[in-house]
Order: structure tokens, then sequence, then C-alpha cells
């Protein structure tokens, strides 16, 4: 079983992002002193926060990172090329020495592909064709190409992963077409944060069903927002308005149900409560077959010291139960 922090490097506009990504560094100590055993960064353009870019922020990360993987969750493949994408992972898994999990989602804001001049509706077959050119990419070769979406003549990359023959691919998507074509095209899907436990056991089952023998090999990742406390009360007492405050952002692209739905969020999505309730949590969809839990711990406003206090706790009375010792 792993256990990794997703780094929710989006604050409100006007913050110090500077200071705010040192403090980020900071956390990131603190997760890899603690035995976790992966981070990953977030990913938009054009954002009602400030969002810094993922892949700067992880290249800033990587030297404290010690020999957790590090990755997106996720990179919005579709607004970029394949060009660009490839040479950029390519890159941050050479620093890393082969650590880097690239996570993947086809988006979903239209001011973003508004944007860029890009068609919403494509986005899903851009995202896989982005996928099929990177891995012609990272083999060395020169590839000749020709797309829906992209065409090239016989380029080739100029640097490749560190890991042979490309990073693990992990795909965010949120409807059984988008999990289904992830499992078809043999990579890992990861389940999002806000779904009840069983939609999101029933589709990874789906994922298994449609990947075959060759999926056995696959890692099954979930997202979920974690905060532990003496009791469920004091736990939502402790960073549930941070965690609400989060949400409640997204109402600006259309997800009303954050704001209306809040409550029931709470009750079947965040993994909020003590560390034996914790525990159990993990227990059954871990009896379901999920096997790395990628743990949100910052939220809107949320003081450092209240995350820290989180990934440690959670170290010290959850992770015991799943690992040996510690890494």
């Amino acid at each position: 079983m792993r256990f990794g922090i997703l780094l929710d490097h989006q604050y409100a506009k006007g913050e110090d992002v500077r200071a705010r990504i040192g403090e980020l560094v900071e956390l990131v100590q603190h997760v890899r002193d603690a035995g976790y055993d992966s981070v990953f960064g977030v990913h938009h353009y054009l954002s009602n926060l400030a969002t810094p870019q993922p892949l700067p922020v992880l290249s800033r990360i990587v030297e404290h990172s010690g020999d957790m993987a590090l990755g997106t969750g996720i990179l919005i493949l579709p607004l970029g090329h394949p060009v660009h994408w490839a040479e950029e992972v390519a890159t941050l898994d050479q620093m890393s020495g082969g650590r880097f999990v690239l996570g993947v989602g086809a988006g979903y804001r239209e001011d973003e592909f508004a944007a860029f001049g890009l068609d919403l509706k494509r986005r899903s077959s851009r995202m896989f064709e982005a996928l099929e050119v990177m891995e012609k990419l990272w083999t060395g070769e020169p590839v000749h190409h020709e797309g829906a979406h992209f065409q090239l003549d016989g380029v080739r990359c100029s640097v490749l992963p560190h890991g042979r023959p490309r990073p693990e691919i992990w795909v965010g998507a949120n409807g059984p077409l988008g999990i289904r074509k992830a499992a078809r095209h043999g990579y890992s899907w990861l389940a999002p944060s806000n779904v009840k436990r069983n939609w999101a056991v029933g589709n990874l089952e789906t994922h298994r069903q449609e990947s075959g023998p060759a999926g056995a090999s696959l890692t099954r990742p979930i997202q979920r927002d974690l905060c532990l406390a003496d009791s469920r009360e004091e736990a939502f007492a402790l960073a549930g308005e941070y965690a609400r405050r989060s949400y409640s952002s997204y109402v600006e692209y259309g997800m009303d149900y954050f704001e209306t739905m809040w409550q029931e969020l709470c009750d079947k999505a965040l993994f909020f409560g003590t560390p034996e309730e914790i525990t159990a949590k993990i227990r059954d969809f871990a009896a379901a077959g999920f096997d790395h839990f990628v743990f949100r711990v910052q939220w809107l406003g949320c003081p450092p010291e209240v995350s820290h206090g989180i990934v440690e706790r959670f170290a010290r009375e959850v992770m015991p139960h799943f690992k040996e010792s510690p890494r």
C-alpha cells in the first residue's frame, strides 16, 4: 500500500506566491521524512486562484523529495503539444532519476480551451492522441505521425525519460467512457477525490475488466481529502471550513453542487475522522483494489501547521497498519 500527498498550490489572489512555494518545500520535507511514497502537483491556467504551474513547482522540490515518486495529479494534456510535454516530462524524469508519474486529464474549463483556440468537445480525443505521440517520441526514434490533431514528420525527442520505456501514466477521468479508454490504452485510472465510494469501486472494476490480464501490474490510485482528529466533529472543526472554501472556488466553473451538496460530499467522499475511522476507510477501499492513496491536506487559507499535523498524525497512527516499517 502506498500513500502520497497532493500539493494544493492554489492560493488567493494577491498572496505572496514565493512565500507559499517556500512553505510547499517545507511540507514536502515533512512528507518525505514521515515515510510517504509520493507527492503530486495540480494544473490549471487562467484560474480564479493564483496557481503556479506544476512542472516548475515539481522541479523546485525534486531535491527535497528523497526517493518519493513525484508527478502531476493532473496535467491538462490537451492544452499543450505532445512534443512540448514529452520533453518537459522527460527532463523531470531525468532530474528525479526515474521517479516521475505522469497524471493527465482532459480538462473541463471552457475559458482555458477558448484561450488556446481549442475545441472543448474534442479534448478526450486530443489527450489520447497526445499520449500516443509522446510514447512514440520517448522511443528515441524518428516519429512520423499523421493524426486528427497532430502531424510530425521524422522528428526525434532530444531528451528521453530516465525510466524506460516511459514514466508511469495515470489518467484522471470522471466518466465511464474515459475510464474504459484509459484501460484499453494500458494506463492506470486515477479516481477523483469528490466521488462516492460505490461509484469509485464500480468504475475501478470496469477499468480492471477492460484492461484485462495486462492491467494486473497497473497502479490503482485514488485521491481523497484527509484530516485526522480525536473525533469526526473535531476533524471538521480543524479543517472543514478550509476544505469547503477550496471546493467553493469551483462553483465559478459550473460546479455548483459543491455548494448545494456539500454535506453529501462530506459524508461520502472526505476522509475526515479519527485514525481508527480513516484506517477502516482505507481497508475498505483497499479491499476493492485501490493501492495508492493520494491525500490533499492543504486548502485555501489553511495554516501550514495544520497540514503538517495531519501528515504527521496519519504517518504515526494510520500508516503502520499498512506498512511494516517506514521507508
